[in-house]
């Protein structure tokens, strides 16, 4: 989500002061959909941006305004805030808040029934992916308790700005800026209201309280875990046991014993010496030793390459689309899989004599385009278990999609994926699939994978 503006105006506001300075409150823009809808490519999918962890339907995408640079929208879904009156108060509300730990509301969008926010764009990902999804590149100690202090930080601010609820806060909820450094998403101090009630989504004080108990688990930990299980991940356990394993040799005993005890303080039900989002600061602030080195420098900030909509191969403009009949032209051509299989010579001229005619009959029914056929015979040669090439899972798999089965479609992309682990085909196959599975931001994720393994084809290939 949002991260500083890459040209920031004159008029914008102080994208580091600690609260709004001045007296006067920031400007926050009301945007048409026409104008969001151009700044996004007509939502596209390869735009999103959002990763929820299953607890919304509701999508962010990036943008691109030609005054602000990067933006990221979000997308409300399911008819949500009725009533315009109150989505745009609560966005104004939003919107006055400035903290330098907070990502910044810049405007927002009621047009007929389009409810949508714009935030400042964040480029580096959430604390979600580089935690749960990036175990190569482990989040060294000190910068997990620099997270857990910034968003106690930005948490503590919002409570006395009149915001003591947060809506599903968790690990996708904080986000990295260009420099490293982490922020609170803005978008979950929004309260909803459905027929004058709160939705289910906001919590109270407390249950904000829990939640952040859950984040620190997460940071203890390294896994992704349902809040309602965050007690039972840490009841009768040590920090030893609890910690990530990469950590192991790289983390203070006594920092992670206060930071465990916390936890365990946060998540339980019933305290009568409950905790607030001060003591939390309070806490966390003496364990900040690194309070000289960057955050850029404490986390791994290797970015990758964008690859623009006229950078796509045709393969990838197809799937963008949803072609399938464009895509069906590109297999049917396709020979990229076939250094995957290696057998021996003897091993090889057997099976050939066993699969040969299953395989031409399969390949020409897909030619065809009479996918019901293709599809029995490609599955009868992938139960022969003999020289699978993960181009059969694929041309099996745009076969289901042609046959209105994406569910069985995802699970040929998968199994393509398993035999070659870096072919972009079967990531593109799947983000299809996906999306005709209405897993919108799923897709989007596995849409994107294609695109950076193409695109280290491509450079290996310039290089060779």
């Amino acid at each position: 989500m949002g991260c500083c503006n890459s040209s920031p105006s004159m008029e914008d506001p102080p994208q580091n002061a600690n609260q709004n300075q001045g007296g006067s409150d920031p400007q926050i823009t009301k945007f048409s959909f026409s104008d969001l809808n151009k700044a996004t490519e007509n939502f596209c999918l390869k735009n999103i941006v959002s990763e929820n962890g299953g607890e919304t339907s509701d999508i962010v995408y990036k943008g691109s305004l030609r005054n602000r640079g990067f933006i990221a929208v979000k997308k409300f879904m399911n008819m949500a805030w009725s009533d315009p009156n109150q989505f745009m108060e609560e966005a104004h509300r939003v919107g006055k808040l400035r903290h330098n730990s907070v990502v910044n509301l810049i405007g927002y969008c009621c047009d007929g029934n389009e409810r949508l926010l714009v935030a400042d764009f964040m480029p580096n990902d959430t604390l979600a992916k580089r935690l749960f999804h990036q175990k190569s590149q482990t989040m060294e100690w000190e910068m997990r308790l620099r997270v857990a202090f910034c968003i106690a930080q930005a948490l503590d601010y919002c409570g006395g700005g009149g915001f003591t609820s947060y809506n599903n806060l968790s690990a996708y909820s904080v986000l990295f800026d260009e420099d490293g450094d982490a922020f609170l998403s803005c978008f979950g101090l929004m309260k909803e209201f459905k027929d004058d009630q709160r939705a289910t989504g906001s919590m109270n004080s407390e249950s904000l309280i829990f939640r952040f108990g859950t984040l620190l688990v997460n940071l203890l930990s390294g896994k992704q875990i349902p809040p309602s299980h965050a007690p039972e991940m840490i009841h009768g356990k040590s920090v030893v046991e609890l910690i990530d394993p990469n950590l192991k040799g790289k983390f203070s005993a006594e920092e992670a014993t206060i930071i465990f005890k916390l936890a365990s303080q946060c998540l339980q039900y019933e305290d009568t010496e409950s905790l607030n989002t001060k003591d939390l600061v309070t806490t966390l602030e003496t364990l900040q030793t690194k309070t000289n080195a960057s955050s850029y420098g404490m986390i791994d900030m290797a970015k990758h390459k964008e690859v623009s909509l006229n950078q796509l191969s045709t393969l990838g403009d197809a799937c963008l689309k949803m072609d399938l009949t464009a895509i069906h032209k590109i297999l049917v051509m396709a020979d990229d899989d076939k250094e995957v299989v290696e057998l021996s010579f003897e091993e090889w001229l057997e099976e050939v004599k066993d699969i040969q005619d299953v395989r031409k009959r399969g390949d020409q029914a897909f030619l065809e385009k009479d996918f019901e056929t293709a599809i029995d015979c490609y599955s009868q040669l992938i139960e022969s278990r003999k020289m699978v090439y993960p181009s059969v899972y694929a041309r099996r798999c745009l076969c289901y999609l042609f046959c209105n089965q994406p569910d069985r479609a995802l699970k040929d992309g998968m199994l393509a994926q398993q035999i070659f682990p870096d072919w972009p085909t079967a990531f593109y196959l799947q983000s299809v699939a996906l999306s005709k599975l209405n897993m919108i931001t799923d897709s989007a994720d596995t849409f994107k994978e294609a695109t950076l393994l193409e695109a280290k084809r491509q450079h290996h290939e310039e290089e060779s």
